[in-house]
């Protein structure tokens, strides 16, 4: 094997085929170069904005596994991207030229059913810890979209269905096995290692490579949810708002304001046009969720109906493994969202040319605002929603064009200050968006104390002190 590879110093073509034999031969995983029959698979990250070909892709299968890959990428210089679910939006899931953690195979699900903790491993994704935990009647909150892996989606904070019940993601976060940039496989939680596990809650990938997450469990007896679409005008989509922040804990909702997709529930003359997509996600009784759910139903005649009870799994919407569509995606948390921002989204989501383009809204407060700001890396939790424009397209052209709109509508709603959540900031420019100086500054000594070269950089990346 002949491999030449990215390194430090510009246009320095190292042949590294002896130490990459050697590394093959020690580890559990397997290394996968170019020539490999399972590169082009190996290399396919989630969206088709990106087409990138790294020098090597090692399919680690353990901890030990990625610290031996983190200083052989260290050593030689390399730039280093780590692959949980490979959903990215800024492409950072791969590396041109580089190397590859992919984490996929650390798929591993310890549950403690006396404790109510499970060790889950960061190759899992969201729809494969939720389909094991609710056969249990126990749950997780992580985001809307079952392929997201775990790994991106906790460390940037992870607002899904159950932020308004459990918090967030990392509100349920116990513990992190982390690899760092010396290669050391440390056990991060309140006590060991606090200010590591600290930064990991909302600091992004910047500080290490997390083998596993402890997450606390929540007894989930009974849920209600699914889709309740109603017609989209600036009265229902403000009320449905409205409605949403006057709900109980036990209500989720997110909202997708959207042109309606050809589902077979849906009226055919209603497919192609702007509806309200209203995911429901209710935790607690049956009879208490029809109660929370009527001011929604009241909004207008629904166009359709589907909410009930389910498996919270039910929520994750169907998605295409084989499509990978070039996203663009831009948010700003907002204080609040009444009828002008509502009208104004309506015209806004009109001058878009993609197929499927979306105005999203997630009411947050309840739980995901009961913890200070100050008490991890995410802190934005007085924040009462978060705005979203999405649009899917099929090329990486129609994406460029499609991040000018999504930049373009975000820019329509100011804000006093400008916050972001940073797994949906969809550009490397709005880092102080994302976080406030003061824990940015945290995070920086952080970040400096355990990755002082900025061996970790191809994230939302935020350098050392």
């Amino acid at each position: 094997m002949n491999l030449a590879m990215r390194v430090s110093a510009p246009d320095r073509n190292v042949p590294l085929a002896s130490q990459v034999e050697a590394l093959s031969s020690r580890i559990k995983g397997r290394v996968v170069g170019p020539t490999h029959p399972e590169y082009d698979r190996a290399r396919a990250v989630s969206l088709g904005n990106f087409d990138q070909r790294p020098g090597l892709i090692v399919r680690v299968a353990d901890a030990p596994d990625v610290a031996d890959t983190v200083e052989f990428a260290r050593r030689n210089g390399l730039e280093l991207a780590v692959r949980s679910g490979g959903h990215s939006t800024c492409g950072f899931s791969g590396t041109e030229g580089g190397l590859v953690i992919d984490l996929r195979d650390l798929n591993t699900l310890d549950i403690n059913h006396k404790e109510l903790t499970v060790w889950a491993g960061s190759g899992l994704t969201s729809g494969e810890v939720t389909q094991a935990l609710e056969q249990h009647q126990l749950i997780v909150g992580f985001g809307d979209s079952a392929n997201v892996g775990i790994g991106g989606l906790t460390l940037g904070g992870g607002i899904g269905y159950l932020a308004r019940k459990h918090g967030l993601t990392i509100d349920s976060l116990l513990a992190a096995e982390v690899v760092t940039a010396r290669g050391d496989i440390l056990i991060a939680d309140e006590t060991t290692h606090a200010d590591l596990f600290w930064a990991l809650r909302g600091g992004g990938g910047n500080f290490g490579v997390v083998t596993r997450f402890k997450f606390r469990l929540h007894p989930l007896p009974a849920f209600t949810g699914g889709p309740l679409v109603l017609p989209a005008t600036p009265e229902t989509l403000a009320g449905f708002v409205a409605a949403a922040e006057a709900a109980p804990g036990e209500l989720t909702t997110i909202l997708m304001v959207m042109p309606a997709p050809p589902l077979p529930f849906l009226p055919a003359d209603v497919i192609g046009k702007t509806v309200m997509v209203g995911m429901m996600a209710f935790a607690g009784p049956a009879d208490e969720a029809q109660e929370a759910l009527a001011p929604f139903r009241s909004l207008a005649e629904p166009i359709a109906d589907l909410v009930g009870p389910a498996p919270f799994s039910s929520m994750y919407l169907p998605e295409d493994p084989n499509e990978r569509p070039a996203v663009s995606v831009r948010t700003r948390f907002m204080d609040g969202f009444g009828r002008e921002q509502a009208a104004r989204m309506l015209e806004l989501l009109e001058r878009c040319e993609a197929p499927m383009r979306m105005g999203q809204i997630r009411v947050l407060g309840k739980a995901a605002s009961h913890i200070p700001n100050y008490a991890t890396a995410y802190a934005h939790r007085d924040s009462s929603l978060m705005l979203t424009f999405l649009a899917m397209d099929a090329t990486a052209e129609a994406a460029a064009r499609n991040d000018r709109w999504a930049s373009d509508c975000i820019d329509a709603f100011p804000q006093k200050t400008d916050a972001a959540y940073v797994n949906f900031l969809g550009d490397e420019d709005r880092l102080r968006a994302a976080y406030p100086t003061a824990t940015l500054d945290r995070l920086r000594s952080i970040k400096r104390k355990y990755d002082p070269e900025n061996l970790f950089r191809l994230n939302q990346n935020i350098p050392p002190a």
